[in-house]
């Protein structure tokens, strides 16, 4: 308050000192008692309905740029000081009360404006791009389980998949036993001590290996390290099977995964070293820094088979699905990982054992009249769609159930889903495939 009267001082003191002026000019020059009364009393009137308006004005300077909320006051006082120069001034009696209501509206409307929470206005912040090198651990896993599962803090919702596809096949919960890959929950510790030892590994001895790569790449050697282990995994599936987990008929000689810096996935070494690092850290282990896991890729893949690293895009509502159904129905088929559990006559790659062969236009029918048969399709392109979107209505016999997973309807796209359907129903035994398109 003592700064707001003296900035008022020092800003209206030639008028409070022409007023105070007047104030002695009037005691002394008046001989009337009655008209000098009243014209002292108006003066002093006067000097405070000054004071006052140089107050308002020192108030609405001081806080302008303030946040104490405080520049109602200052139409507060102008109100004050309009209603208070009417009472004195009669001949201004009018105009000043119409001025003092409108301040008083004014001062309301600013007053309630203010009680209201205050946003602060003005331009965002510059936004600062991470650099993948420049993240802590917790923020690479973060970006990690975002490759894995789709989002932060997805890893434990069922059905839940990213770009990388892992769920596709992987389990990762503790005791969660899949058909189509091993579990990989306690991976960084079971590579050094089980896999690493395992004499079908080879460690350091490539050319002795039974499956049908022995090396990543000519001269890569073999992982020495639990972390180099999990690269040459990445990279090269088919040089080292995990028992029970091969492709069918191959003895364990053959990986179903496919190697996930190719296409379709196309993850790059940062994306590779973001999800390994989630895996350490979601088991409370300390992770290898970014450098060593992005030079453990480094030893398995050459240079001109490392993917580039594409501009992240936007997060829309189909940002999640694995085909949108813009592409050619081949490479939904390999988005999906469908070739990895399938044989499908006339797609390339498609040479999986996990599931039955998709030759719809002619099993579709036959399906649909069989006894077992419970679900609700009335024809092969309903019975086709139904096997997608709900795998568990009809279990093609050998194959167990729950092998396939039941998320298709939610990760495809309609339009990717008539593709597929669109080209089983047309897929019969003994008949040429058709066009891919």
């Amino acid at each position: 308050m003592g700064n707001l009267i003296s900035e008022t001082l020092s800003m209206g003191w030639m008028a409070l000192a022409i007023l105070a002026g007047l104030l002695v000019y009037f005691q002394v020059s008046i001989a009337d008692p009655a008209a000098k009364k009243r014209a002292v009393f108006k003066t002093f009137i006067g000097i405070v309905g000054t004071f006052l308006l140089f107050m308002a004005i020192a108030n609405y300077k001081n806080n302008f740029y303030g946040e104490n909320r405080m520049l109602p006051a200052s139409l507060a006082l102008i109100t004050v000081t309009s209603f208070v120069m009417a009472m004195y001034f009669t001949n201004l009696g009018a105009l000043l009360k119409i001025g003092g209501f409108m301040f008083f509206v004014a001062a309301f409307l600013s007053g309630y404006g203010n009680w209201l929470p205050q946003v602060e206005g003005g331009f965002p912040p510059k936004e600062e791009k991470i650099t993948w090198d420049s993240m802590t651990p917790q923020q690479l896993a973060d970006k990690g389980e975002e490759i894995i599962f789709g989002g932060i803090g997805k890893s434990s919702v069922q059905g839940e998949i990213g770009k990388g596809q892992c769920p596709l096949c992987h389990g990762f919960q503790k005791g969660f036993l899949s058909e189509r890959a091993p579990n990989l929950y306690g991976l960084p510790e079971r590579a050094e001590k089980e896999r690493l030892s395992d004499p079908r590994y080879s460690m350091n001895a490539p050319a002795k290996r039974d499956t049908v790569e022995k090396e990543a790449c000519p001269g890569c050697g073999t992982g020495t390290t639990a972390q180099e282990y999990i690269a040459e995994s990445h990279a090269c599936p088919n040089c080292y099977v995990v028992a029970g987990f091969g492709l069918k008929g191959s003895n364990d000689r053959e990986s179903q995964m496919p190697k996930i810096h190719k296409p379709p996935i196309s993850l790059s070494l940062p994306e590779l070293a973001a999800v390994d690092t989630w895996m350490y850290l979601r088991e409370g282990k300390e992770p290898p820094s970014f450098e060593e896991i992005v030079k453990s890729y480094e030893k398995f893949v050459p240079e001109s088979d490392r993917p580039k690293e594409q501009e992240d895009k936007p997060a829309g509502p189909a940002s999640a699905l694995l085909a949108d159904g813009s592409e050619p129905v081949d490479q939904i088929f390999a988005k999906g990982q469908c070739v990895s559990c399938h044989v499908i006559p006339g797609i390339p790659g498609a040479v999986g054992t996990i599931g039955p062969k998709l030759e719809e236009g002619t099993n579709a029918p036959l399906r649909i009249k069989d006894p077992a048969y419970k679900g609700t399709a009335k024809s092969t392109t309903e019975y086709i769609m139904e096997s997608i979107v709900e795998p568990s209505a009809y279990v093609v016999k050998p194959f167990p159930d729950n092998t396939m997973p039941k998320v298709f309807g939610q990760k495809l796209s309609a339009g990717a889903l008539k593709k597929i359907v669109d080209y089983l129903s047309q897929v019969k035994v003994g008949a040429p495939p058709p066009k891919i398109s």
